[in-house]
């Protein structure tokens, strides 16, 4: 199928290519430039990991488990995007006889996501090379590539807006003002935040041409489909709690006690809910646009889905 966009929508993804060519950056040259993380501050600001919640770890404590979750919310982002490129392919197509902006914009768009995902490796390979032996990863990209892509394109650019929201709703409101955080860390997300911006406008540009196609039944199995991975992301973050969790507790320097390694699991885990389903849907532009697609009796749905993680 060939899209028609009005000028319009032309126009915005004419605006996102403009941003892209200005922000463009490399990952040696621009974000990384010979450093290595420093160990010696937190990676994840409070308002994110949650650790100054704890208050039966000291700080050198709680400064590693904002490592441990910095190390997975990199990774996390690594994974996501392994799908986001895939399907940004994907609707390409619609465009490939039609409209050439739009298809510059994703164009540009997939190949920034494939940075981002060469990025965040790297991330890995530092944190790997001086956090200690243990650490993993629980999900296997390609794996939940494979589940995101089976639901329905409505579904996935549902999701891949709200990771865009939340994306910038991080940075701008917690990673950017905190000033005790591993320098290149944090220049890790500066770079990423800088390109994730215009994404989420091509991603609404997307969501509300694919919302202009489907029938009202196809659009009920869509929610249906949304409330799916939702639920699939929460169980992700289920099972990395558990991992992240365990590891930071076999390597401390002491042992905790049975009620202190349950807090840190259940901290972790309301932070991951946090990171990566509350605060997108707290910020509001993912509702708003998902309200003015759907009916009452839908959007009681997905809140009866978000409640028990909210």
């Amino acid at each position: 199928m060939t899209a028609t966009n009005t000028d319009s929508q032309t126009s915005q993804y004419a605006r996102c290519i403009d941003i892209s060519k200005r922000v463009r950056w490399d990952i040696d040259e621009d974000v990384i430039r010979g450093r290595n993380l420093d160990f010696d501050q937190k990676f994840l600001p409070d308002g994110l990991s949650l650790v100054d919640k704890l208050d039966f770890l000291t700080d050198d404590e709680r400064r590693r488990l904002s490592q441990v979750q910095g190390r997975t919310y990199a990774n996390i982002f690594g994974l996501i995007e392994r799908y986001i490129n895939a399907k940004i392919l994907e609707v390409s197509r619609d465009h490939w006889l039609g409209d050439q902006v739009a298809l510059e914009a994703l164009i540009r768009f997939s190949d920034e996501e494939l940075k981002h995902q060469e990025l965040f490796r790297r991330v890995e390979a530092l944190s790997s090379a001086d956090m200690p032996d243990g650490y993993a990863v629980v999900a296997d990209p390609n794996d939940v590539a494979g589940i995101v892509l089976s639901k329905s394109t409505w579904a996935v650019m549902a999701l891949t807006y709200h990771v865009e929201v939340f994306t910038q709703v991080h940075f701008k409101k917690s990673i950017e003002p905190e000033t005790d955080l591993s320098p290149l860390w944090k220049d890790v997300f500066l770079y990423h935040w800088k390109e994730e911006s215009q994404h989420a406008v091509i991603d609404e540009l997307e969501w509300r041409r694919e919302d202009a196609k489907v029938s009202v039944e196809e659009r009920d199995q869509a929610v249906t489909d949304l409330i799916d991975l939702v639920l699939a992301v929460d169980g992700i973050l289920q099972a990395q709690a558990a991992a992240d969790a365990g590891y930071f507790a076999r390597t401390m320097q002491r042992d905790l006690d049975e009620s202190e390694k349950q807090a840190v699991h259940d901290l972790v885990l309301g932070a991951y809910r946090w990171q990566y389903i509350v605060s997108g849907v707290k910020d509001g532009r993912f509702l708003g646009v998902l309200t003015e697609l759907i009916d009452d009796k839908q959007a009681g749905r997905v809140t009866a889905a978000l409640a028990p993680l909210m």
